[in-house]
């Protein structure tokens, strides 16, 4: 794999995290479930996922660090074995469907209404707080 000439600049400290970030991005092309992503005001977004045919205790929504994942997994237990479809078009297997989260932004809440899964995040204000970092004397 190639290395993002960018991410080599003496320059930017600490960025090894966002470009391997941005080679996982690049590597994703799962479009199943279909998602929205809305900006409901300047510091509030709510993330929806077409998930129709699945209950709440069949879905989790994980955030570790800056990485919400949601994760869906069928129980197939009391469905018949075979049905005979004359046509097939509505995808209910399992899946999971990762987000990158900017630093700051809080999910608020999570909801499930009419076949979608709704994920609200909000940025809170930033503080204008000023830090004076101090010096030490070494020697």
């Amino acid at each position: 794999m190639t290395r993002t000439v960018v991410f080599d600049s003496p320059y930017l400290l600490g960025f090894d995290d966002m470009r391997l970030l941005i080679e996982r991005i690049g590597r994703s092309h799962d479009n199943y479930p279909p998602y929205n992503v809305e900006s409901l005001s300047a510091d509030h977004i709510r993330i929806s996922i077409a998930v129709a045919g699945f209950t709440v205790d069949q879905l989790r929504i994980e955030v570790r660090g800056a990485h919400l994942t949601v994760f869906a997994a069928r129980d197939r237990a009391g469905e018949p074995v075979e049905r005979d479809y004359l046509h097939r078009g509505i995808g209910l297997r399992g899946f999971n469907r990762a987000f990158v989260l900017s630093e700051g932004l809080e999910i608020t809440k999570a909801s499930l209404a009419y076949g979608l899964l709704h994920i609200d995040l909000i940025r809170p204000k930033p503080s204008d707080e000023v830090r004076i970092i101090p010096i030490e004397v070494v020697g």
